[in-house]
């Protein structure tokens, strides 16, 4: 590819470099540089990518993006912001596969693992989608599974990732968008059909500092999707919305004045019945995974499937046959028994504090909890 086609809708401060330049391959790790290669030096929060320009260089690299002019003689592009830089190339790179696919997006501190399971589980039932999901837990295609290392991917692997899931014939893609892939333009260059927040609870404070600041960067999703879906009765649902600039559909699981709210919630040990109550109209819903933060990911599930105009019937006729997710509250199967037993990932005070509280709700004798570290 030719670095001018490289180049296209990045800002660039200085160019020092012939546009006609072939370019074979894109790396912002230094030791991956092959010949004919164009090296990104990011500025990271413990080493600076342009020290290692000179290895790039030695490597092979023809080429380098940077945001200040290197101390050795190779062609280079200066661009304000290297990361950022960086997503539009890969975009570039592997041709927008975003844009040949419809992608939703969760954001918030619980629930989106089980969240994107439950919706891929819903869009192959009621579209016949092949779906991509991109996750904590693992990767998938489909059936397939791949390895994840972090909750969203560097962006370049993620447009290759979304390549994969295009080349493989995906319609749908569902993932995880987290604060810092939000705050470190990992989830640039990529337009959501819908977006949906699950909640804040106090985490990521070594990075984000502050509640609020943690609060804007998960709203940072909201200023680049077509619909939002929020939970109205978080406590910062408010300062989402606030800052939204696309259309939001709210939901409820507490009487609040929003679009989709859960009414006759009834908790049991191995599952959750509610009446999703929408557009004047309602409908029975029940999903075998128990505890309230179930009705409130069905809620954000069937949010996102109304954004993309699914019936609301069929929505919960899916949800009706979808499991959990192993190791989300998992019902251990104990026929014949007077107990329940249930896996949780939990492994954050407040996550462990939610999923007791969930469980004391629908419990009728001892709550008894096993945590190892």
């Amino acid at each position: 590819m030719q670095l001018k086609t490289l180049l296209q809708g990045l800002s660039v401060q200085a160019l020092c470099a012939d546009e006609t330049l072939e370019i074979s391959n894109v790396q912002y790790d230094s030791r991956q540089v092959t010949p004919g290669g164009l090296f990104v030096a990011v500025s990271g929060f413990q080493t600076d990518g342009h020290q290692y320009i000179p290895k790039a260089a030695e490597n092979g690299a023809v080429c380098v993006v940077c945001e200040k002019q290197p101390q050795i003689d190779i062609p280079y592009v200066i661009v304000p912001d290297a990361r950022a830089a960086l997503a539009q190339l890969g975009a570039n790179w592997f041709s927008h596969p975003a844009d040949d696919m419809c992608v939703i997006g969760f954001t918030g501190t619980n629930g989106k693992t089980t969240s994107t399971y439950l919706l891929k589980h819903v869009l192959e039932r009621t579209l016949g989608a092949k779906v991509g999901l991109i996750g904590t837990i693992q990767n998938m295609i489909g059936d397939e599974i791949l390895h994840t290392e972090r909750t969203t991917p560097e962006s370049f692997e993620l447009q290759k990732l979304l390549a994969q899931m295009r080349s493989a014939g995906c319609t749908h893609v569902i993932m995880e968008v987290s604060s810092h892939a939000l705050v470190l333009h990992r989830a640039d260059e990529i337009p959501f059909a819908a977006g949906v927040f699950t909640n804040l609870t106090e985490d990521h404070l070594d990075f984000h500092k502050t509640m609020d600041a943690y609060c804007d960067a998960k709203a940072m999703l909201f200023t680049r999707c077509k619909t939002g879906v929020v939970n109205a009765d978080d406590p910062y649902a408010g300062r989402i919305l606030q800052s939204a600039s696309c259309e939001c559909l709210t939901y409820s699981a507490k009487g609040a004045a929003a679009a989709l709210r859960a009414e006759h919630i009834a908790l049991h040990a191995d599952r959750v019945a509610f009446d999703a109550a929408f557009g004047g109209k309602t409908c029975p819903v029940t999903l075998g995974i128990p505890g309230i933060f179930s009705v409130y990911n069905a809620l954000g599930v069937i949010g996102a499937a109304l954004a993309l105009d699914i019936p609301l019937e069929k929505i919960a006729d899916a949800l009706r046959t979808a499991q959990s997710v192993k190791g989300r509250v998992e019902v251990v199967p104990t026929p014949g028994k007077d107990y329940t037993v249930l896996i949780d990932y939990s492994h954050t005070p407040d996550s462990l504090e939610n999923i007791l509280r969930a469980v004391r709700g629908f419990c009728t004798g001892r709550v008894i909890a096993v945590f190892g570290c």
